[in-house]
């Protein structure tokens, strides 16, 4: 898609798709916080947090990594969300890019004043859209009725995700405020405030991605076993109620926090076009969204040479949409 072509319209939804607004549940017993450990670069983190446990399926876990703490200024937060196509994927993985840095990446936000909090979520292989969006309303909830113990600022939220991860992130902060789309997984209660959003290279729209694929795309969205049918239940021509629904453009409103999209031209997986839709649909809305197209940079940001100067422009992103009172002094 052109940078200056019109984004689909975002119709309202069936309302045989949207989801009845939760019942309340009952709170449940809070699980005891595992020991604290550190990095190899000696950060402080709760690892296996457990968020919620979905009846049926594994329990739900992220990993918490904290700055010291201030009693007088609670740490921001970053809320990261792996990618791997819906189907792969661990809450420690940041992507290939950084593997070698010997800060990592978790490492670096904190020592910028930030707390981080990864996530698992279910995969596509565990169950279908939209548990992957209920388990990150899940995880929100539960840093918001945690903040107080943790040191946390749950009015201070940043979402940051990466190809599938990003793909939640912005589906997470364009139904903020909706009931009909928080699930009954976890506790019970409000989520946090999102102060903004960090996508790279995630799809924004399952029902265009095929048709903005590059020639040499090594994927087909619309196959019967794309990982696009494996998020939906059913190949996307198939099911354009459900792509629609499980698409960030179609939940897009005035109300959308900033937003940075950052996605290389040359991806093979997710087209670029697909941030380039998003970033029309914000502006349309009158939302603030900045708009980077890494030339040459493949998925996970194959082929840059030195992945820094992205992660730099999401950090300052990150810092700039916490608000005047700024972060922390680290430790």
């Amino acid at each position: 898609m052109a940078a200056n072509a019109s984004p689909l319209p975002a119709s309202p939804l069936p309302a045989s798709l949207v989801p009845a607004a939760p019942l309340p549940a009952a709170p449940l017993p809070a699980s005891p916080l595992p020991a604290e450990q550190t990095t190899p670069a000696g950060t402080r983190v709760l690892r296996g947090v457990e968020y919620g446990s979905p009846p049926g399926f594994r329990p739900l876990l992220l990993d918490l990594y904290r700055p010291a703490r201030d009693p007088e200024h609670p740490a921001p937060v970053v809320v990261f969300l792996h990618g791997g196509g819906w189907r792969i994927g661990r809450r420690d993985q940041f992507g290939p890019a950084f593997a070698g840095w010997q800060a990592g990446p978790f490492d670096r936000l904190v020592r910028a004043g930030f707390a981080v909090a990864s996530l698992d979520y279910r995969l596509s292989g565990e169950a279908v859209f939209p548990a992957q969006l209920h388990d990150g309303k899940a995880a929100l909830r539960w840093l918001r009725a945690h903040a107080g113990e943790l040191g946390l600022d749950a009015g201070r939220v940043v979402l940051w995700g990466e190809s599938a991860g990003g793909h939640l992130a912005a589906l997470l902060a364009l139904t903020d405020g909706r009931p009909e789309w928080e699930g009954d997984v976890g506790e019970p209660g409000p989520g946090v405030t999102v102060a903004g959003v960090v996508d790279w290279y995630g799809p924004s729209d399952l029902r265009t991605m095929q048709r903005q694929s590059r020639p040499d795309a090594v994927s087909a969205p619309d196959a019967v076993d794309s990982r696009e049918a494996l998020l939906i239940g059913a190949p996307v021509p198939q099911a354009a109620e459900r792509a629609a629904a499980a698409s960030p453009v179609s939940h897009v409103s005035a109300a959308a926090p900033p937003f940075l999209l950052a996605h290389g031209t040359a991806d093979r997986f997710v087209p670029s076009g697909q941030s380039e839709q998003l970033a029309a649909a914000l502006r349309a809305h009158g939302c603030r969204v900045s708009l980077h197209l890494v030339d040459d940079a493949d998925h996970l940001w194959a082929g840059l040479p030195d992945p820094e100067p992205v992660f730099a422009e999401a950090l300052e992103f990150a810092v700039q949409v916490c608000g005047p009172h700024g972060l922390p002094t680290p430790a």
